[in-house]
Protein backbone atom coordinates (compact mmCIF):
# COMPACT_ATOMS: atom_id res chain seq x y z
CA UNK A 1 0.00 0.00 0.00
CA UNK A 2 1.35 3.38 -0.97
CA UNK A 3 1.01 6.09 1.69
CA UNK A 4 -1.66 8.61 0.76
CA UNK A 5 -3.10 6.30 -1.89
CA UNK A 6 -0.87 7.75 -4.63
CA UNK A 7 0.70 5.97 -7.55
CA UNK A 8 4.25 4.63 -7.33
CA UNK A 9 6.90 6.95 -8.68
CA UNK A 10 7.76 5.10 -11.90
CA UNK A 11 10.96 7.08 -12.40
CA UNK A 12 12.13 6.11 -8.92
CA UNK A 13 11.25 2.44 -9.53
CA UNK A 14 13.12 2.50 -12.83
CA UNK A 15 16.18 4.03 -11.16
CA UNK A 16 16.09 1.36 -8.44
CA UNK A 17 15.83 -1.40 -11.06
CA UNK A 18 18.74 0.07 -13.03
CA UNK A 19 20.86 0.30 -9.87
CA UNK A 20 20.09 -3.32 -8.99
CA UNK A 21 20.99 -4.37 -12.54
CA UNK A 22 24.30 -2.48 -12.29
CA UNK A 23 25.00 -3.99 -8.85
CA UNK A 24 24.35 -7.45 -10.28
CA UNK A 25 26.65 -6.82 -13.25
CA UNK A 26 29.38 -5.55 -10.90
CA UNK A 27 29.02 -8.60 -8.65
CA UNK A 28 29.19 -10.96 -11.64
CA UNK A 29 32.31 -9.20 -12.93
CA UNK A 30 33.91 -9.50 -9.49
CA UNK A 31 33.07 -13.21 -9.44
CA UNK A 32 34.79 -13.62 -12.79
CA UNK A 33 37.97 -12.09 -11.35
CA UNK A 34 37.92 -13.86 -7.98
CA UNK A 35 39.69 -17.21 -7.74
CA UNK A 36 38.81 -20.00 -5.31
CA UNK A 37 40.56 -23.29 -4.69
CA UNK A 38 39.57 -26.88 -4.08
CA UNK A 39 41.71 -29.87 -3.28
CA UNK A 40 41.60 -33.64 -3.09
CA UNK A 41 43.81 -36.41 -1.78
CA UNK A 42 44.98 -34.37 1.17
CA UNK A 43 46.26 -31.66 -1.14
CA UNK A 44 47.86 -33.91 -3.75
CA UNK A 45 45.64 -32.29 -6.40
CA UNK A 46 44.59 -28.65 -6.22
CA UNK A 47 42.22 -26.90 -8.62
CA UNK A 48 41.63 -23.17 -8.98
CA UNK A 49 38.41 -21.81 -10.51
CA UNK A 50 36.94 -18.36 -10.80
CA UNK A 51 33.91 -17.44 -8.77
CA UNK A 52 31.89 -18.02 -11.93
CA UNK A 53 33.22 -21.58 -12.24
CA UNK A 54 35.90 -21.26 -14.95
CA UNK A 55 38.84 -23.62 -14.36
CA UNK A 56 42.00 -21.52 -14.15
CA UNK A 57 44.64 -23.81 -12.72
CA UNK A 58 45.46 -27.35 -11.72
CA UNK A 59 48.41 -28.41 -9.58
CA UNK A 60 49.29 -32.10 -9.28
CA UNK A 61 51.83 -33.23 -6.71
CA UNK A 62 54.26 -35.70 -8.33
CA UNK A 63 53.41 -38.17 -5.54
CA UNK A 64 49.91 -38.45 -7.05
CA UNK A 65 51.26 -39.64 -10.40
CA UNK A 66 51.44 -43.40 -10.77
CA UNK A 67 51.64 -44.57 -14.40
CA UNK A 68 50.10 -47.88 -13.31
CA UNK A 69 47.07 -46.16 -11.73
CA UNK A 70 45.87 -43.22 -13.81
CA UNK A 71 42.27 -43.81 -12.70
CA UNK A 72 43.02 -42.66 -9.16
CA UNK A 73 44.71 -39.53 -10.49
CA UNK A 74 41.69 -38.81 -12.69
CA UNK A 75 39.39 -39.26 -9.69
CA UNK A 76 41.51 -36.87 -7.64
CA UNK A 77 41.40 -34.27 -10.41
CA UNK A 78 37.61 -34.54 -10.71
CA UNK A 79 37.24 -34.29 -6.92
CA UNK A 80 39.49 -31.23 -6.71
CA UNK A 81 37.61 -29.46 -9.51
CA UNK A 82 34.27 -30.32 -7.87
CA UNK A 83 35.52 -28.97 -4.53
CA UNK A 84 36.66 -25.75 -6.20
CA UNK A 85 33.30 -25.40 -7.98
CA UNK A 86 31.47 -25.98 -4.67
CA UNK A 87 33.51 -23.13 -3.21
CA UNK A 88 32.69 -20.99 -6.25
CA UNK A 89 28.96 -21.64 -5.73
CA UNK A 90 29.25 -20.60 -2.09
CA UNK A 91 30.96 -17.42 -3.24
CA UNK A 92 28.18 -16.82 -5.79
CA UNK A 93 25.56 -17.19 -3.08
CA UNK A 94 27.48 -14.83 -0.83
CA UNK A 95 27.90 -12.17 -3.54
CA UNK A 96 24.68 -12.54 -5.52
CA UNK A 97 22.27 -13.84 -2.87
CA UNK A 98 21.55 -10.41 -1.34
CA UNK A 99 20.92 -9.02 -4.83
CA UNK A 100 18.50 -11.85 -5.60
CA UNK A 101 16.61 -11.09 -2.40
CA UNK A 102 16.36 -7.47 -3.52
CA UNK A 103 14.66 -8.70 -6.68
CA UNK A 104 11.80 -10.24 -4.75
CA UNK A 105 13.51 -13.10 -2.94
CA UNK A 106 12.72 -15.68 -5.60
CA UNK A 107 16.25 -15.81 -6.90
CA UNK A 108 17.54 -14.93 -10.31
CA UNK A 109 16.50 -17.19 -13.19
CA UNK A 110 19.42 -19.24 -14.45
CA UNK A 111 21.44 -19.04 -11.25
CA UNK A 112 21.78 -22.11 -9.03
CA UNK A 113 20.24 -20.55 -5.90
Amino acid sequence: MIPGGGQPNMQQLLQQAQKMQQDLANAQAELGRTEVDGQAGGGLVKATVTGSGELRGLVIDPKAVDPEDTETLADLIVAAVQAANDNAQKLQQQKLGPLAQGLGGSGIPGLPF
